[in-house]
């Protein structure tokens, strides 16, 4: 019969893509802490071997071979027997490549359980790249390469969707998406008897997404009962995207061990002690019993002698259940600061390059990227502190300004190392305000900042157009038109973009640093600019990275706000006040370039035109249709309700200025810099938002025929409206 009480391990690995002996050590090291723990059971991330996000390389037959390779040094290394483990990898079986886990105890493989349903929405692709197993509670052989045969003793393993059965208990696993479909392999296997379940996952972070998770992970085994070990990926593996880790272990829907969803550590182990006579008790419903009875849902159970929980070990006093404890959550704004931090580190160290550097304009947006960029110094500190030595190897690799060998002792020494602000101003149209703010910002989290005006090279390339045309172009406050308005806008926005490049290229060296190094150029544009096409195509919108493109405004406020008092920067009031404004237009005292002026739309209402086109999936027509309500100048005002107040006429006109601009702008979207991605609405055209960037004319489109057809009837309707209220007064 066996014990009952059993420790399991779950983790967090920060993997890179193609890292194949990295990746191995990192797997390695985990099984040694899990071990060490006690534990018994070790489930990893998804896809672990060779890193999730390897994308198109899944084509190749490389990184077939070359999982099995490091499949081989696993099975090999002796230090990871006594203890069953769960390791994800990619299989070619019969010429069909299969995203899979591998179960393996003692230096043998016990089953490959391949994926049964794949994610492939959002930035995920999976069905491009692999072959769901379509056949569930069914298995064959998979044929072994000679090299594993000869560690195997057998020429053949089994393959496909079966469960391990121990002396005490039965565990099963299920991957990643499976588990966020309706009818999840889970469900089955806990009817059959299944008592441990392990997931491994390769879930990315989106803000507030955790609860979600959570919420799903929790209720696979409220309903069901049973162990759950969720583990997943953490860090930056070559993507855009961040996977937040929070390896996690539920009981009967109940949280009884929860790892960090952000962290430097690559390797962090959860392990927890579980009592299995609590999911028999749990699942003793008579209901439950008798949908386990007359389920056809059997699994084969691939037997082993090794225990989970040998018997001796239920006299071991001082082992106990691990107590259940409530979920950890982070706010928005911790989610920013910590998500952008811990992205912002992987990339740097996996770069190889000597900073970062950012264009520091004075408004709210750059002040953002600048803040992340302090957030993360903080969280190498911090690290430091902890004795993270990892992160003390890259900070000796990276900083080099100082005495060799000397770690930085403050995040504003950390930022003086990696960092560079540089303001770029014109003499007519920057204002000291922003001036002013860009340095205050810059000394308070110790970058190393740049001053400098770009009016002689903007004259110069002006002074082409005027030498080759024989016209000169004026800015509309000087009774230019709207082309040479734009034009000599765009102007200072490129000369601004190719000016920080070349500062990035030889500051390092300028300043000294010991064999050079470049910058990275990091980006500013928020996500509804992106939306509405509010930049300049190869402006400072373009860069290496951009670390808020994927957020709103508002959350970007809420940013700043929280950060100015977490972080001790008075100076971030100034910014949070500021009216927002691009400075290409001189000011005068009449007029003042405002960003909301110009895009006819304000942050607030981008934010819900960009969740109503993406999640909601919703076109002109239906857009119009949902805000004519939700706008309407004629609702009654309740508590909570902040959304501005427009008749249909005006609604009709934002929900068409939206599409034009969208459809017209929608060629910069191809070229944008990648994002790290925070929101689920996101216009990125080079992962997660695939749309044409040639658009027929929206202003001549059937669905704005369709807006005014529908504008006529509501119209019509609340003239007659008004007419028998007067009736009635």
């Amino acid at each position: 019969m066996g014990g009952h009480l059993v420790t399991v391990a779950t983790c967090s690995l920060n993997q890179w893509v193609l890292d194949w002996e990295g990746n191995l050590q990192r797997i390695v090291e985990s099984i040694h802490l899990a071990k060490k723990a006690g534990a018994r059971l070790r489930v990893g991330p998804e896809l672990e071997i060779c890193g999730y996000s390897s994308l198109d390389h899944f084509h190749e037959l490389d990184v077939y071979t070359h999982s099995l390779e490091m499949l081989r040094e696993l099975l090999e290394d002796e230090s990871c027997h006594d203890i069953l483990i769960d390791v994800g990898l990619p299989i070619l079986h019969r010429n069909i490549r299969y995203n899979a886990r591998a179960i393996l105890l003692n230096g043998k493989i016990l089953l490959i359980r391949p994926k049964m349903w794949l994610a492939n929405d959002g930035n995920y692709r999976e069905m491009r790249h692999f072959t769901p197993w379509m056949r569930p509670r069914e298995t064959e052989l998979f044929h072994l390469p000679k090299f594993l045969q000869e560690i195997q003793g057998e020429t053949h393993v089994l393959f496909g969707d079966a469960v391990i059965s121990t002396p005490e208990t039965a565990f099963g696993a299920e991957t990643c998406e499976e588990l966020f479909t309706p009818k999840a392999p889970h469900i089955d296997m806990a009817l059959d008897g299944v008592e441990i379940i392990t997931n491994s996952s390769g879930s990315h972070f989106t803000l507030q997404k955790l609860d979600v998770r959570l919420q799903l992970i929790m209720e696979a085994t409220r309903k069901s009962g049973g162990v759950y070990l969720y583990a997943n990926q953490q860090g930056c593996d070559g993507e855009r995207l961040y996977f937040d880790g929070c390896a996690m272990i539920i009981v009967n829907g109940n949280i009884v061990a929860q790892g960090s969803q952000f962290s430097l550590n690559d390797v962090e182990v959860v392990t927890a002690t579980v009592d299995l006579e609590e999911v028999r008790a749990y699942r003793s419903s008579i209901s439950r019993g008798l949908q386990a009875a007359t389920s056809n849902a059997k699994y084969q159970r691939i037997q082993t002698s090794f225990e989970l929980s040998p018997e001796d070990e239920d006299t071991d006093i001082w082992k106990k259940p691990t107590l259940p404890r409530p979920p950890r959550y982070h706010s928005v704004e911790e989610e920013i600061a910590l998500c952008g931090g811990c992205y912002l580190w992987d990339y740097l160290r996996r770069s190889g390059t000597a900073g970062y550097l950012v264009p520091l304009s004075g408004g709210i947006d750059s002040c953002a990227t600048a803040t992340l960029v302090f957030s993360m110094c903080r969280i190498v500190i911090q690290a430091i502190e902890d004795g993270n030595q990892q992160v003390i190897e890259d900070v000796r690799r990276i900083c080099k300004y100082g005495k060799e060998g000397e770690l930085p002792k403050t995040p504003q020494e950390l930022c003086n190392q990696v960092f560079t602000t540089i303001y770029m101003g014109m003499s007519k149209q920057s204002s000291a305000e922003t001036r002013g703010r860009a340095k205050e910002l810059s000394d308070a989290i110790g970058s190393y900042h740049v001053n400098l005006d770009i009016d002689d090279v903007y004259e110069a390339q002006k002074k082409l157009i005027v030498q080759t045309t024989n016209f000169e172009p004026k800015f509309k406050v000087h009774g230019g038109t709207v082309q040479e308005n734009l034009t000599l806008q765009c102007l200072q926005a490129r000369i601004r973009m190719v000016t920080a490049y070349e500062f990035g290229q030889i500051l390092p060296t300028a300043r000294g640093r010991p064999g050079g190094g470049s910058l990275l150029v990091l980006g500013s544009a928020n996500v509804g600019e992106s939306l509405r096409g509010y930049l300049t195509k190869y402006d400072c919108s373009s860069a290496d990275i951009n670390p808020i493109g994927s957020i709103d405004k508002a959350d970007l406020k809420r940013f700043i706000a929280w950060a100015k008092k977490k972080f001790d920067l008075p100076c971030l009031h100034g910014f949070l006040t500021a009216v927002p404004t691009a400075e290409l237009e001189p000011i005068t005292q009449e007029y003042v370039q405002s960003d909301e002026a110009d895009m006819g739309m304000t942050y607030a209402e981008l934010t819900v035109f960009g969740r109503l086109r993406k999640l909601n999936k919703l076109g002109p027509y239906a857009m119009f249709q949902r805000l004519v309500h939700d706008w309407s100048a004629d609702r009654e005002k309740v508590e909570g309700d902040e959304a501005p107040f427009y008749t249909p006429r005006q609604v009709a006109e934002k929900v068409k200025r939206f599409f034009h601009f969208y459809a017209i702008n929608r060629h910069k979207m191809t070229t944008l810099t990648p994002a790290l991605h925070c929101n689920d609405y996101s216009p990125d055209d080079n992962r997660f938002d695939l749309r044409p960037f040639l658009y027929p004319p929206f202003w001549k489109s059937w669905s704005f025929k369709r807006i005014d057809m529908e504008l006529e009837r509501i119209e019509k309707r609340r003239e007659e409206r008004a007419g028998k209220g007067k009736e009635t007064a």
